[in-house]
């Protein structure tokens, strides 16, 4: 284990924020007078996680002018070569590691910012040491596996003082700002239910009814399948793990709700002020299954009052194919997507960046005639340009920092516990403990870090 570190590119870093804020200056001036960022004034990067989605985020923040690619890290070192060959010329000189432990201990002074885009179980620990070693960090959603580890993820950012990211994109968009005027203004108030769903098919579906974890098969050639699994059960590797499949398994992902509730739920959590709820209810559970989530489930979170306009409400979740929300006239919720009923009005939206319509309620042609501005953003509304800009010291902070999006995760934490054991949970707030279920309780931590990986757990 590496411990942590005293940064020792704080002055570089330095450097890099007044570079950064004369080039934001000479925005003004035309592309040919202003010149590129000097290389030496770039963020260094780490691309942690090579493939699938953790190469969407990667490139995204190769490209960005303010970075500089200098490390590559994925388990298994071909998906790495194959990110840099589709980078073109634009991370060539990336050292390629197989293990987030080595990169950090032979470059972890040279790296200010990282993207981390691997399997859910694996986002802790990584996180963990990239922060205590006073590196920036963006960590695709779900922020992490359980309900614990985002506790001591929310210390660490405040420990550690560095800037942190869930990927949430939507979170940076405009309908973050929307849904934050609307409620500022009084016309999102007195929300007393939310029906949130995730209409479409997971991978997980066709398996049918898992007995037993799979068969060992042949892994990829150059595999670290010891890091793969990090903290979680090291088990035979198989096909239904990786690349992709991950997600639907207890000890290695969070379902269809972990996947799809950050982009779902996100503003209603954070400008609606919930919290954390006292009771989750599993109201139905389709093909309960020992291994991997079910194949639908609905379930409902009940949250206590918060204040003026801000009543006991609750959060109805519905996944499956064919498991939808209740319908009612005028209310069309798309297959991902969500609708608010307040006591006057009846909103709908999508998911990400997708906008809110108010489509009923007593008040709907009078609050429709007058709809606010949108609130406006002091930070970017592109979610990496904010990350990056943050770290280089030109925005404020991140729209989706950890101190946001933990608790917004812990709820789903909740969910996929009440999905997996299919029993209504009472949660006391105060003490954050799951008081009814004693199984239920264990699940806030998971399983226990398997042997070698537990001081992950102490850096907080």
């Amino acid at each position: 284990m590496i411990e942590p570190i005293a940064n020792t590119s704080t002055n570089r870093r330095q450097v890099i924020k007044r570079a950064a804020v004369a080039s934001s200056a000479l925005a003004i001036l035309p592309a040919t007078a202003q010149g590129a960022v000097a290389a030496n004034d770039k963020l260094n990067l780490a691309v942690i996680g090579c493939a699938n989605r953790g190469a969407a985020i990667g490139s995204e923040a190769v490209r960005h002018e303010l970075t500089q690619c200098v490390a590559l890290c994925d388990v298994v070192p071909s998906r790495a070569e194959g990110f840099k060959g589709k980078m073109k010329g634009q991370c060539d000189d990336a050292v390629i590691f197989d293990d987030f432990r080595e990169l950090f201990e032979k470059m972890g002074d040279q790296i200010d910012a990282c993207t981390i885009g691997v399997p859910d179980h694996a986002h802790f620990p990584i996180a963990m040491l990239a922060m205590s070693m006073g590196i920036h960090v963006y960590v695709e959603k779900p922020l992490a596996h359980t309900f614990e580890e985002c506790e001591l993820l929310i210390a660490a950012e405040k420990k550690y003082g560095v800037k942190c990211q869930m990927g949430n994109q939507g979170h940076s968009s405009g309908q973050r700002l929307q849904f934050q005027s609307w409620v500022e203004n009084g016309v999102i108030k007195n929300v007393r239910r939310v029906d949130a769903c995730m209409n479409k098919g997971r991978r997980w579906h066709p398996w049918g009814d898992i007995k037993d974890f799979p068969q060992a098969e042949n892994m990829p050639a150059g595999m670290n399948w010891d890091v793969w699994a990090a903290t979680a059960p090291k088990r035979a590797y198989s096909g239904k793990y990786d690349p992709g499949n991950w997600r639907g398994w207890y000890d290695y992902g969070n379902g269809a709700f972990g996947d799809w509730g950050p982009h779902t739920l996100d503003t209603i959590h954070r400008f609606l002020e919930l919290g954390l709820p006292h009771t989750i209810r599993a109201e139905k559970i389709e093909k309960p299954n020992d291994y991997i989530y079910p194949h639908g489930t609905t379930i409902a979170f009940d949250f206590a009052e918060r204040g003026p306009n801000m009543p006991e409400m609750t959060i109805n979740w519905y996944d499956g194919v064919k498991n939808r929300p209740p319908t009612e006239e005028g209310v069309n919720i798309p297959a991902c997507g969500k609708a608010i009923y307040s006591d006057d009005l009846t909103f709908v939206g999508g998911t990400h960046s997708g906008s809110l319509k108010i489509v009923g309620g007593k008040k709907q042609a009078e609050a429709s005639a007058n709809l606010p501005k949108s609130a406006t953003s002091e930070t970017s509304t592109n979610h990496m340009d904010n990350f990056l800009k943050a770290a280089a010291g030109l925005d404020p902070y991140c729209n989706s920092s950890f101190a946001i999006s933990g608790p917004l995760t812990q709820v789903f934490m909740l969910g996929c516990i009440a999905q997996r054991l299919g029993d209504d949970l009472k949660f006391d707030t105060k003490t954050r403990q799951i008081t009814n279920n004693a199984r239920a309780n264990e699940l806030l931590k998971g399983h226990p870090p398997r042997k070698g990986w537990e001081s992950y757990y102490k850096l907080a």
